[in-house]
């Protein structure tokens, strides 16, 4: 299973982006779906889950209220919407896929990752 994430960029406080993850060789439509970010020298951490049907999504409490995670199976890709960008998302974000279907806001839950993206945002 490949997971290749696309969308990050520099950007100004207050702006947008829109990631992108494209999955390719498993059953993608059976999966349960995360973002996690990591900044230099700091552990990775939970952005946002979403259920393999779509109709559940989970929210760290740092990105709630201005990111939205959502999925389009039938094109195998999930989506982070991220308004409202402040200096402290600055990380490489990474999507991964938990073929458990759990939605968890753990790293170790999910069996396969892709290799990040980087999202700067400056003041």
């Amino acid at each position: 299973v490949q997971l290749v994430e696309s969308g990050g960029g520099s950007v100004q406080a207050g702006d947008s982006l829109r990631l992108s993850c494209v999955t390719s060789g498993g059953a993608f439509s059976t999966y349960a779906m995360g973002w996690f970010r990591q900044a230099p020298g700091k552990e990775r951490e939970f952005v946002a889950a979403i259920g393999w049907t779509g109709s559940s999504s989970y929210y760290s409490d740092s990105v709630k209220g201005r990111f939205t995670v959502s999925r389009d199976n039938a094109k195998n890709t999930v989506y982070l919407q991220m308004n409202s960008l402040k200096p402290e998302d600055t990380a490489v974000y990474y999507c991964a896929a938990d073929q458990a279907g759990r939605s968890s806001p753990l790293t170790y839950d999910y069996d396969f990752w892709g290799q990040g993206t980087q999202v700067t945002v400056s003041s």
